[in-house]
Formats: structure tokens, sequence, C-alpha cells
């Protein structure tokens, strides 16, 4: 793995960082420091006088821009969460930020036939090409972003001629290619099951909805404990779409995708479309009998706000904890799986019991 330095940067051009390359909010040379670097992770954030949301607005940030952080400032409110960063010209709150680092990898030479790997994203973002014979490479309108789980399934040439990694979609249908040093290849050490001896009766995951917080259990022992950000209260749009609060009552873990595409799979989407790419992590629950019901524990890319409702249903986590519990959890999913593109992308099985409450 290659850590990018600020010569480096300057060195890798357009095609070489993608999009990234082209915002004008890159970090001045002799300051920059990823390691205190925040992507904008919705349309808009606004930069306030103060750590408070109640000051004065001295300007904005928009979607992709990444602004330097030069520390932490903990306030009064959001109680849930009171952290601030101090940017450029004052104070943004960190709900709608996300932090990145610019990582670059070694390519792998090849995948063999038959065979695919698993990969996350560790740049800001990377925009995704497709490849035809009609029209050629033509850069899509949506980006894959930083912390973000892919399938790949085979090493190219793309259009500057370095390495490519074309990416199986379970959602989309039709492949599409993404820069190969933008992704690292996960090793199987990183997927190896946690504690798996330990039967699913002696494992609990506890969702209190009222402080929204997820609790994980091995016997009556706690062995994680952190906040989590559940559906929204609002009522459904209209009555054919499902309800965006988190439902209540006891259900198991029976499907488990370490990557899913949730959104509409529109090949053509634009950033503002509901198109979340390489959802990390991701633990589908239901009830005894019920088929898939797209509620679902899973890593999140797009906002820093947990300990208040976010998502469409499912349970967003931080995105290392939730691949801590992707990995500890029944069913197991072995490594072996990972690498047979015969298999389905998932594991299924009645696994452990995930208890969701007020």
């Amino acid at each position: 793995m290659l850590i990018l330095t600020r010569r480096d940067f300057l060195k890798l051009g357009a095609m070489a960082l993608g999009s990234l390359a082209f915002t004008p909010f890159l970090p001045p040379l002799n300051d920059f420091d990823d390691s205190n670097l925040v992507r904008v992770a919705t349309k808009s954030v606004s930069v306030y006088s103060k750590p408070s949301d109640e000051s004065l607005i001295r300007g904005q940030w928009f979607r992709d821009e990444l602004v330097h952080v030069y520390e932490e400032v903990l306030a009064e409110k959001p109680e849930h969460n009171p952290v601030w960063y101090r940017v450029w010209g004052g104070y943004m709150h960190r709900g709608r930020l996300q932090r990145v680092k610019i990582i670059l990898n070694e390519p792998m030479a090849f995948i063999p036939e038959g065979e695919r790997r698993l990969a996350e994203v560790t740049v800001p973002f990377t925009q995704p090409w497709r490849s035809t014979k009609a029209y050629g490479w033509q850069p899509l309108d949506w980006r894959l972003y930083y912390e973000s789980v892919h399938w790949i399934e085979a090493v190219e040439e793309g259009p500057d001629g370095e390495p490519w990694y074309r990416i199986f979609d379970d959602l989309v249908g039709a492949p599409y290619y993404a820069l190969a040093i933008h992704l690292r290849n996960i090793p199987p050490d990183d997927m190896t099951p946690l504690n798996p001896e330990i039967p699913s009766q002696s494992k609990r995951i506890e969702v209190n909805l009222t402080t929204q917080t997820l609790t994980a259990f091995e016997y009556e022992e706690v062995v994680l404990q952190t906040q989590i950000s559940s559906g929204v209260m609002a009522g459904r749009p209209n009555p054919k779409t499902r309800s965006p609060k988190t439902p209540t009552g006891e259900f198991h873990i029976e499907n488990k995708y370490p990557c899913k595409h949730m959104g509409d799979g529109n090949y053509f989407a634009d950033a503002d479309d509901y198109e979340l790419p390489g959802v990390p992590w991701t633990c589908f629950f239901n009830r005894a009998g019920e088929g898939e019901s797209g509620v679902a524990l899973h890593g999140t890319y797009w906002h820093e706000n947990f300990g208040a409702p976010m998502s469409r249903g499912c349970v967003n986590m931080r995105t290392e904890e939730a691949r801590w519990l992707f990995r500890w959890s029944l069913p197991a999913y072995t490594v072996e799986r990972m690498y047979d593109r015969n298999n389905t992308p998932d594991v299924r099985g009645h696994g452990t019991l995930v208890n969701v409450f007020y």
C-alpha cells in the first residue's frame, strides 16, 4: 500500500485522481495533510462563525468538496453529536461530513478466471466509467466513495492506459470500471469470522431506537456498544413504498452481503438521485419465515450524525463497527465465498438474534 505524498499528489494529475483532482478546494501544498481531511457528503454544509447553528453563517461548502480540519471542538448542541470542526473561516458541524484519506494502492496484476475479489475505496471518491463498443469509454454521473466496498472481477487497461478494475454491481446489472490505484484489495485476514464457534443462541444484538444505540452480547457480556442512526419517523410518501421507520420486534440475521448497491439501480443516475453503490458490511434481518425485508445493519459513508434517525429504515453504523459486526454475527461469511464467482454474493441462514425496541 502506498501513501500519497504532497509531491505525488501534484504529479498524479487529472486521470490519476479522477474528478477529485478538479476540486478547487484542495489544501495548499505546504499544508497538505490527509489525516485532517473531510468530504462534504450532502448538497451543502454551512460554515458558522461559532460552533453553533444559531451563529452567523460565513460561507458554504458543496457536495464532494474537501475541507481541511484544524481541530475538533465540543459544543453544547446538538447533544447527540456535539462535535464541530474548526475550518477556514469558522466552524462546520460534522453530521454531514465524512472523514477521508488519500491512499493509493498497488494494483493487482490479474484476477484468475472465474474468481472475484473484494476491494474498498481508499480515496475521498473515484469516478466510475463504463465501456461499450458503440460509445467507447464514458464517465458515469455518480461516484464511488471512501470506505465503500465493491466486487472486482478483472483487471483491464482503462481509458488512460493504466490498470482499472471491472466492477460487478449486484443492482445495476452491467459492469463498470474504476481506477485500480483507488481501491484496496481486502485480504482474507480482514474477513475471517470472529468467534464463530459460539452458538447462535448465545449471540444477540439489541437496537434501542430511543437512545439510538446498538449493543452486541456474547452470552451476557457486552462486546460492542455504539451509536447508530435508525429510520426517520416520517410517514410513507405513498402507500406502495415501505415506511422509513425501522421496524420493532425480534428478528434474525438472514442475509449478509459484504457490499450491496442500495437505491434504484439507475446506470445513468446523477449525484442527487438515490444511488448508494457499495454499501459495506450489510446484514439483513427478518422475522422468522419472512423473505428479505430490505432492512439491514450496515456501514455508512454518507453522514457522521450517529445518535439521530437518518435512514430509510435501515440501521446505519460506522463502517469499521459494521465490519466487526459482519464478521462476528451469524451466519458466518466464509473466506472461500469471496473468491468463487459461481457463488451468490450473499450468505444465507437463520442467524444472530436482533431485538429492536423503543
